[in-house]
């Protein structure tokens, strides 16, 4: 299991805390030190959309100029985006085998993870 994010993002801090709590072992990816590819973006797209990826309620995104955030009208443009401000992504993202959940939702861990 894998989890993606930044450490200094409380709803990371929360999913992770989470799991350690329910001894749930992971694999923690911090975007700002490993950054993320292009494959693993369209990976989570294929599963969850681009659209879901962008954060669009972080400072993150608030802090772009508008004709950035207009631009970011196709996967490649938000893909570009996302690799270049990885905290612009929602997260965090949690990889388990074939399950992907994004964000972080005690019941959705709960039932997702068994526990």
């Amino acid at each position: 299991m894998k989890i993606y994010g930044i450490p200094n993002c409380n709803t990371v801090k929360k999913a992770q805390d989470w799991l350690k709590e329910n001894q749930i072992n992971f694999e923690f990816h911090d975007f700002k030190k490993l950054g993320i590819n292009e494959s693993k973006l369209k990976e989570w797209s294929d599963k969850l959309g681009w659209e879901t990826l962008v954060n669009k309620r972080g400072t993150t995104w608030k802090k772009l100029d508008s004709e950035i955030q207009a631009s970011i009208i196709t996967e490649n443009a938000a893909f570009k985006l996302m690799m270049d401000k990885t905290s612009i992504i929602k997260r965090p993202v949690l990889e388990n085998g074939s399950n992907l959940l994004l964000g972080f939702d005690a019941e959705q861990y709960q039932t997702i993870l068994n526990k």
